[in-house]
């Protein structure tokens, strides 16, 4: 391999095969692990996670949440906290609710894609577009608000003196998971596993410590707001109650923000994937419908104020303890768990928000090096992009809670709501297969009612207080994605307008030439599907250099990327793909008199798979020429290259350093 100065690097290794390994090589497999092994049958079943760890790894989107989003909801009732009864039965419902609706979604859609390709599906693609973009910016802000969340745990018990490195330590966070997820989901979720149990024991020593030690008072708790409630009644009416209700309701919308993420990442899950993810979903809605829930009735109970530099659940924690051994290391514990989750509920922005934008890349949405899996069978591209646009959005809000709380609910629920509406759109035309089932439908709108009322309130209610700018970044993606489906379209019409013709180019001969002579002149070309851009390539060759070569090696590599890495075969799949479009190429140079065979390979980057294969090729036919086909634009600008990836130059580059010559073959687009 080499280095920025074309030079051979002093600080290298051989690795088994004899080579030299780089030094920016060796640090990449010590950061983020040495490459997965495609040929391992047995790999997808390795790196896939059963319903245990799906619930630690995206489930802790949710539960973690129960750490701001019940306290959102408890701060808006003001003076009115005799509702929060009502408020945490509600929001349970609320939680069950649209963990069941999402299930219906899993057995639809079974390879994920969550409310993208719900929309996408039973939408329609711009519908899709919409859902797709909204999921992009929540899952920047389930980075960002799980990390200024974290760092609101982990200094409500340390000096206030010390907040001033809160925010660095949450920018540490964001670049440590950026690292970690790059290495691969498994590994980061057994990392982090047991910090998601500890959680779980002490909020449930909290919650029933906090209300079976408040029993006796339980009654006399229950007739102070009953009393409160005529109060307010009487004040406000019941026109009032119901207004201030829905508020708080509402602006706790952040506490069901992680149900969508176990819908999205179903290519993690283990076979059979749509029972493990609705276990996994099972046991996300029965954690975090207590969790919320019961914090939401202990801040009734023990009657919760806020104290600034310190959560809600720091309060209440204080409280429950005071009089207990031990108590302030419990509750060190219990903040440090909580702030820890966080971390980990970070995960699922990481795992489900690329997985996102790969779906959205292999739909030309989106530029398609981000459908692109690395060696760790990472969509790394998609993680880095993540990780940096957190940073942004952290840095911007100074990782206020009560802000990124209200971006990170509109977006969400938008989502929701365009996800319920698919559904019901979807079932009420089963109704013509006689398929339609009354209790399904009544779920899914109650299901649209609840996330519609959310999001229509909390856009209404905090549009100044930062639901503008997210209404204005998603409208922004949302056209960025347009302009770039355009472009893609464009350019696929005009090299079918331009080469559709050589696609029927007959026959010259019946009679097979065979395969290559070794000894002889040979051209190695190097293609991906069969079309025109790859005839075009070869009828170049012998137009420019009549009589020299006197056979083709048709070269591909089959680039495994999310779209195909979906299960076990997959990859099996993948290479009859490539053999089935190489052939079709060798039988069209047979057909005209040429002779001509193949070589292919699987991996995850094209540029080295095609360098592996096009020295292996020449070791076999010495007096090989490479050509690859190249898209050139006449006026090339500069979002083209972000685009359109630069494969022929990169592999171009490789290949002369190798000592083999190797050719652009322009097609030119106007």
């Amino acid at each position: 391999m080499e280095n920025s100065n074309n030079e051979p690097s002093d600080n290298s290794s051989p690795n088994e095969s004899g080579s030299k390994v780089s030094l920016r090589t060796r640090l990449k497999r010590i950061l983020i692990g040495p490459p997965r092994d495609l040929a391992d049958s047995t790999l997808h079943h390795r790196i896939t996670l059963i319903a245990f760890l799906a619930w630690v790894g995206l489930g802790a989107d949710g539960l973690s949440s129960s750490s701001y989003g019940p306290e959102e909801a408890f701060r808006h009732l003001g003076g009115h906290t005799y509702l929060a009864l009502a408020l945490a039965v509600l929001m349970a419902v609320t939680v069950l609710i649209i963990s069941a609706a999402y299930s219906k979604i899993i057995e639809l859609f079974p390879h994920g894609g969550g409310g993208y390709a719900v929309a996408s599906k039973l939408l329609g693609k711009r519908v899709g577009v919409v859902s797709g973009s909204a999921l992009l910016v929540d899952y920047v802000l389930t980075i960002t608000i799980s990390i200024a969340a974290a760092g609101d745990a982990f200094f409500s018990f340390m000096p206030v003196d010390w907040h001033v490195w809160k925010l660095p330590t949450e920018v540490f966070l964001i670049l440590f998971l950026t690292v970690l997820n790059l290495r691969g989901v498994r590994e980061s979720i057994l990392v982090l596993a047991p910090i998601f149990f500890i959680f779980l024991l002490t909020h449930i020593i909290l919650i029933a410590g906090g209300i079976i030690s408040h029993a006796p008072q339980l009654p006399a708790t229950l007739s102070t707001a009953q009393n409160d409630f005529s109060a307010g009644l009487q004040l406000l009416g019941w026109g009032g109650l119901i207004l201030i209700f829905i508020h708080a309701y509402s602006l706790g919308g952040g506490t069901y923000t992680g149900i969508e993420s176990i819908a999205n990442g179903m290519t993690n899950m283990r076979e059979p994937r749509v029972q493990t993810a609705k276990r996994t979903m099972v046991y996300s809605a029965i954690s975090l419908a207590f969790t919320a829930s019961g914090l939401l009735l202990c801040y009734l109970l023990w009657e919760v104020v806020s104290v600034p530099g310190k959560t809600m659940n720091a309060v209440l924690i204080e409280k429950i303890v005071t009089e207990v051994p031990l108590g302030a290391v419990f509750v060190i514990i219990t903040l440090i768990s909580e702030g820890a989750l966080l971390i980990v509920a970070a995960l699922s922005g990481f795992v489900a928000g690329p997985r996102v934008l790969a779906n959205m890349a292999n739909d030309s949405w989106m530029p398609r090096r981000f459908a692109a899996l690395s060696d760790r069978l990472t969509t790394q591209n998609g993680i880095v992009l993540m990780g940096l646009a957190a940073l942004v959005a952290l840095l911007y809000t100074q990782g206020q809670v009560r802000i990124i709380v209200v971006m990170y609910s509109i977006n969400v629920f938008l989502t929701f709501s365009l996800s319920m509406l698919a559904m019901l759109r979807y079932n009420w035309r089963l109704r013509r297969r006689g398929e339609f089932k009354t209790s399904q439908f009544t779920l899914l709108l109650v299901g649209f009612l609840l996330c519609a009322t959310i999001l229509i309130i909390t856009t209404f209610e905090k549009f100044a207080q930062g639901g503008w700018i997210t209404l204005a970044v998603t409208g922004g993606v949302i056209a960025l994605a347009f302009l770039i489906k355009r472009h893609y379209d464009n350019i696929n019409s005009r090299l079918n307008w331009f080469y559709q013709g050589l696609l029927s180019i007959p026959k010259k001969t019946d009679v097979s030439p065979g395969e290559p002579n070794p000894k002889e002149w040979t051209a190695g070309v190097l293609v991906a599907g069969y079309g025109g851009l790859g005839l075009h390539t070869v009828l170049n060759i012998f137009r420019e250099f009549p009589n020299l070569y006197k056979g083709i090696v048709f070269i591909s590599v089959g680039v495994i990327d999310s779209r195909e890495f979906k299960g076990e075969g997959t990859i099996e799949n993948l290479k009859n793909s490539v053999e089935e479009n190489l052939k079709k190429y060798v039988e069209f140079c047979q057909g005209q008199g040429i002779p001509a065979s193949y070589q292919l390979s699987v991996g995850t980057d094209a540029v080295e798979e095609a360098e592996k294969l096009c020295l292996s090729v020449a070791q076999e036919f010495p007096r090989i020429t490479f050509f690859v086909g190249k898209v050139l634009f006449e006026k090339e600008k500069w979002f083209q290259k972000i685009l359109h990836n630069e494969t022929a130059f990169a592999i171009q580059k490789r290949l002369q350093w190798d000592g083999k010559t190797v050719v652009i073959v322009p097609a030119r687009i106007k």
